[in-house]
């Protein structure tokens, strides 16, 4: 079920991939993506998990609200990752403890499939390595309510169908900005979470995902 798409994802995650152009579409303006070369020791490096998985006749990726009383970017929609730590191996490995922790994500029920293009946040400094992951049904999720405030699953196939992005004006700790965002439902994607999105949509407009899609659905029936 749904295997050219996984294969598809797994094969164009080798390659060159849509980095740059996908992210400024909803880069906040003022703000850039590149480290300058005086930048590079103060980087503190983190990761996010992208999970996609099939369920009835769509695939869904999973993101989450943060707590409006946390420190870091309350309230906003964000995927599951987080801060590299000293015991983390990997930044893969940091992904997918993250997800762990925050909304049950089983790293042995899932398949890395690879790496996106990293993404420099100029405002923190931070920079973001994102893991696409796949699983083959919905997982079972069970929520840290101490980081998470709701969990969030994205039907992917309808953003890639028809792209939709807005614009709005949101105070933030630099202050006001008007920025792009993918509206979902009452919520409002933007920043990090949506300039990685970004980038999934377009790998996925590449491969002619409706036709991908169909194509799996067929074999069901």
């Amino acid at each position: 079920m749904y295997s050219n798409v996984k294969t598809y994802l797994r094969n164009t995650l080798q390659g060159d991939l849509p980095g740059l152009e996908a992210h400024r579409k909803l880069l906040p303006p003022g703000r850039r993506l590149k480290l300058f070369e005086e930048e590079l020791l103060s980087v503190k490096l983190s990761s996010v998990l992208l999970l996609l998985f099939p369920e009835g006749e769509q695939l869904y990726i999973c993101l989450m609200k943060r707590p409006s009383t946390m420190r870091h970017h309350p309230g906003q929609i964000s995927f599951p990752g987080g801060k590299f730590e000293k015991e983390d191996v990997s930044a893969e490995m940091t992904a997918l403890r993250e997800a762990r922790e925050e909304v049950g994500i089983d790293p042995f029920s899932i398949e890395i499939l690879g790496k996106m293009s990293d993404l420099y946040l100029e405002v923190s400094r931070f920079s973001i390595q994102p893991f696409l992951a796949w699983a083959d049904k919905r997982p079972n999720f069970k929520v840290n309510l101490e980081e998470v405030e709701e969990l969030i699953l994205l039907p992917i196939s309808d953003l890639v169908s028809e792209e939709t992005i807005w614009e709005t004006e949101l105070q933030t700790l630099t202050g006001s900005l008007r920025v792009n965002y993918y509206p979902f439902k009452n919520e409002i994607i933007w920043g990090a979470t949506a300039m990685i999105l970004s980038e999934l949509i377009e790998i996925l407009k590449r491969s002619d995902m409706v036709n991908l899609l169909d194509s799996e659905l067929y074999k069901r029936h």
